[in-house]
């Protein structure tokens, strides 16, 4: 179960690659800005909590502070979804690679998604079908990325 985790771990890392240049592809051909909600969540976790990131007043610094822990956030939740493939291809080996890379592609998104929308950052359901492409589309990839990592590891 162990090198299942870590084959895990390493197949998340390559599928957070691919889905960090999926994203900032689509922002240099479009030109569209980076997403705020990684800090936006960050900000309100503080406020939940009753912490300040602020640092002697410097709201530069703390806004900094919140886009880097966001940003560490989503990368935590690539390698956590690589580590449930590498533990659910464990217990189902014969599974169709391309379902189980649908499936923590869907799960990676699910680790970024609900946490905002529980924290009040972002409502999906209000979402245009353009916020949905651009959300689904590298979770496609990180998923496709991950799976085929971890089965090239496997081997």
């Amino acid at each position: 179960m162990t090198r299942s985790v870590l084959r895990g771990l390493l197949a998340g890392a390559a599928g957070t690659t691919a889905l960090n240049a999926v994203t900032y592809l689509d922002m240099a051909v479009r030109g569209r800005p980076g997403s705020t909600t990684p800090e936006q969540t960050v900000q309100r976790m503080e406020e939940l909590a009753g912490a300040s990131r602020r640092s002697g007043g410097d709201e530069q610094a703390a806004g900094n502070r919140r886009s880097g822990a966001g940003a560490l956030l989503g990368i935590a939740s690539g390698l956590a979804a690589g580590v449930l493939y590498g533990v659910v291809r464990t217990r189902a080996p014969r599974a169709p690679a391309g379902l189980l890379a649908l499936g923590v592609g869907m799960a990676a998104n699910a680790g970024t998604v609900l946490p905002m929308t529980a924290l009040g950052v972002t409502d999906p359901r209000q979402w245009p079908a353009s916020s949905w492409a651009m959300d689904l589309v590298p979770h496609l990839a990180y998923g496709v990325a991950t799976s085929a990592a971890y089965e090239l590891f496997r081997r």
